[in-house]
């Protein structure tokens, strides 16, 4: 026989997170804010502008963003060289806000039997040596057909970083002397 003090409990124990469910969210949506152009415009009809809540326009903290930041979270320069450095291997993904990026595997053409993959994160906003690194993959066909994982040597990941860093001086150097 079942207690009802159990089946009481049991059934606040279900009941009480529907009930706290309501406010996880927020239906809120931002107040616009109107903004009346100047008297001395011939267009008389208001603008309205939307405040934005967006984690991007603000940070963490709800301080607002300073004016030198350019609309990705890293390095532009890293980030423009890491993309041309791996421009041959097909990209599976690429995130400007968190630097990473992630390519799909690569068969080169010399050795079939052979595949590789990178994971490439940038990890400053400062162009620096230690401002990239990168994750390299092997992958090798057995007898049967099957890919298996092959441990690389670290210095095929040094190469590719260092590839990318010549890359990105070059492109800061560009940029510096273009008018």
């Amino acid at each position: 026989m079942v207690k009802p003090a159990f089946c009481f409990f049991r059934a606040l124990a279900l009941v009480l997170p529907l009930a706290l469910l309501p406010g996880c969210g927020s239906n809120d949506k931002p107040t616009p804010k109107i903004a009346y152009p100047a008297k001395d415009k011939s267009d008389s009809s208001p603008r309205i502008e939307e405040k934005s809540n967006s984690l991007f326009s603000s940070d963490l903290l709800g301080g607002k963003r300073k004016s030198d930041d350019s609309g990705i979270g890293v390095n532009v320069f890293l980030w423009r060289a890491a993309l041309d450095t791996i421009a041959f291997m097909p990209i599976a993904s690429a995130d400007p806000f968190g630097g990473t990026i992630i390519t799909d595997w690569y068969q080169l053409p010399e050795g079939p039997a052979q595949r590789y993959k990178l994971n490439v994160y940038i990890l400053d906003r400062v162009l620096r040596a230690d401002g990239v690194r990168v994750s390299v993959f092997k992958q090798t066909k057995d007898t049967s057909g099957q890919w298996i994982d092959v441990k690389i040597d670290g210095k095929m990941a040094a190469d590719i970083e260092n590839s990318i860093l010549t890359r990105a001086r070059q492109l800061r150097i560009a940029s510096s002397t273009t008018p």
